[in-house]
């Protein structure tokens, strides 16, 4: 696989109640993904930027909402999000690993 699109494969990390349960119970990570990457692309993108080994790599579309502003009709975009499960024993700090990708 290509690298410059291993580097850009994760846009960033998803910060919820739910993702901080998953990181503490199961061992997850939860980020946000282009929507054309596929699992094998995304474990190889976070064993590359995050020194981490990888068990598996869950994958979901969540649909844009509809939103109106007055009489218009819009849509937010439509994301991907990917639950990564670490082996046991690694560890992931999400804010440390958001401050990586953004230099």
């Amino acid at each position: 696989m290509n690298q410059e699109r291993l580097m850009q494969v994760i846009l960033g990390p998803v910060v919820s109640e739910k993702s901080n349960e998953l990181s503490e119970k199961r061992g997850q990570i939860v980020l946000k993904v282009l929507p054309n990457a596929n699992k094998k692309e995304i474990k190889a993108a976070v064993e590359l930027l995050f020194e981490v080994e990888v068990a598996s790599v869950t994958t979901a579309l969540q649909k844009g909402k509809q939103k109106r502003f007055g009489r218009y009709v819009g849509r937010r975009n439509h994301v991907k999000k990917a639950y990564v499960s670490l082996v046991p024993g690694q560890d992931l700090d999400v804010e440390a690993a958001a401050a990586k990708t953004a230099e």
